[in-house]
């Protein structure tokens, strides 16, 4: 009872004496500068911005062909990039698990043996004095810090910041895994439309040189116009080549990208006109912040930062910890274990810092300086997705004016062949019209080639810029707004 009640008033008195120390710490001068922007400051007004529909997680499907799923299935397997990010995410959960373990309770075991010469001059008395001895220590001790200033909590928080914001991390990576082996795989369909553009003009221009040949032949045409066709087929030549080198090296692109380098990714790869484009969204969403996981994860890096300026001002204030021990100490290892050798304590141990030089200052100025690193990296954050956003929005409406050009100009490409093949069937003029005929059309479709591809492009950089289908989990997508650090303790 006696022990209790010694105990009881020491931890009293640490506390009083805690409580008149808290006035000593110092923060003047030392505070965040930067403000988050919020969503109504980039123009994200939820009363005047439609809403928008959702993303589905597998968006890529509705694209209906197998071996894109198949694709990006491998790449959720294997890729270097996503298993990195996955990497970091168990990094940041086990340093939250190192940060959770300085609140609980730290129990140890010792044994020390020593033979050893004790000093005339020391404390020991004789007849220990001068003489060599054995000595021997058996002990359990425990200690167990009362935070009672949050510094420890701040750390849990910071840690937890961290570990959620690798955890986003880890699924924007996984949202730009997805877009880039779609992107890359529609800009192997494009490249293969634009082959066999390019193969049905060689055939033409060949066609052409016959018929020059043969109206030279018949006296109808010079060598200027021979030497014009034959120049053209060369050129058709190289442009044919150039489609096949950019196609092996769309090929590589996509097997680097599902972590299969020396894989054939597509067997045959689907025409331009079997891919249907996406429902993609036409209008800015109000809650674009909440959709885009790097967004949340810069979010989450402010709430890190914050917690560490907060552990970082409870540093100023005292570490009380509770420490007790228990076990045997002799001279002479045979006595180790009689009860004459038993000892025990418990009581607070209370450190405060009163000269460090600066350091927990300079601390506190480092962290509150990575404080409003993390801030303005998150508003350049918002930023760019917005406009990254409005980029998309932009092109999309830009490529829709200019395929509704193009489309008007291929009609009347298409009616001027028509009506060349119709002369010339009904003998009224040479196929030689019929073929430059041809051409224009061939241009058309060459150009309704690319126009088709930046469309489809584009929507899947809109996904992209829109979150990818990204569904983060509640306690993800609500993150708190951060506490000022001027308020913090």
């Amino acid at each position: 009872m006696q022990i209790k009640q010694n105990i009881s008033l020491r931890l009293a008195l640490v506390a009083a004496a805690c409580a008149s120390l808290v006035g000593c710490a110092d923060f003047s001068g030392i505070r965040s500068e930067s403000k988050l922007r919020d969503a109504a400051s980039v123009g994200l007004d939820a009363k005047a911005a439609p809403p928008v529909a959702a993303i589905g997680a597998r968006w890529w499907q509705a694209y209906g062909d197998q071996q894109l799923d198949q694709l990006i299935e491998q790449a959720e397997r294997d890729s270097p990039s996503l298993r990195l990010a996955q990497v970091r995410l168990r990094r940041a959960l086990a340093a939250t698990q190192f940060a959770e373990s300085a609140s609980r309770p730290q129990v140890n075991a010792s044994l020390d043996a020593t033979h050893q010469l004790f000093t005339k001059t020391g404390l020991i008395p004789p007849p220990l004095a001068g003489t060599v001895q054995d000595t021997a220590t058996l002990q359990l001790g425990a200690s167990w810090e009362l935070d009672f200033f949050g510094k420890n909590r701040a750390a849990l928080d910071a840690a937890l910041g961290h570990a959620r914001a690798a955890e986003v991390d880890a699924a924007a990576a996984r949202v730009l895994l997805e877009s880039s082996i779609t992107r890359t795989w529609l800009r192997l369909v494009a490249l293969t439309s634009q082959l066999e553009v390019a193969q049905r003009t060689l055939q033409q221009r060949e066609e052409t040189l016959g018929l020059v040949k043969q109206r030279i032949e018949a006296g109808l045409d010079s060598q200027l116009e021979l030497r014009q066709a034959e120049a053209a087929l060369p050129e058709a030549r190289r442009q044919i080549e150039a489609l096949q080198e950019q196609l092996t090296i769309t090929r590589h692109a996509l097997a680097a990208l599902i972590g299969q380098p020396q894989a054939e990714p597509v067997a045959v790869a689907p025409t331009l006109a079997a891919v249907h484009p996406l429902m993609a969204p036409t209008a800015l969403p109000a809650d674009l912040l909440g959709r885009r996981p790097d967004v949340l994860a810069a979010r989450w890096r402010v709430e890190a930062a914050t917690s560490d300026v907060q552990s970082a001002k409870a540093q100023f204030y005292p570490n009380v910890n509770l420490i007790a021990y228990a076990g045997y100490s002799s001279i002479g290892f045979d006595r180790l274990l009689q009860n004459d050798s038993q000892q025990w304590g418990v009581g607070p141990a209370v450190r405060l810092p009163l000269f460090e030089g600066g350091r927990l200052r300079a601390n506190l100025r480092g962290r509150t300086a990575d404080l409003d690193q993390a801030i303005e990296s998150y508003n350049a954050t918002v930023i760019d997705a917005v406009r990254d956003v409005l980029d998309q929005l932009s092109s999309l409406q830009g490529i829709a004016r200019q395929q509704e050009q193009q489309q008007q100009a291929q009609q009347a490409a298409e009616a001027a062949y028509s009506l060349a093949r119709q002369r010339y069937e009904a003998g009224l003029g040479s196929y030689l019209q019929v073929l430059s005929a041809e051409t224009a059309v061939l241009d058309q479709r060459r150009l309704a080639v690319d126009l088709q591809a930046r469309l489809l492009d584009t929507q899947v950089a809109l996904v992209r810029a829109l979150g990818g289908g990204y569904r983060p989990d509640e306690s993800v997508a609500l993150a708190p707004q951060p506490a000022s650090p001027e308020t913090a303790h």
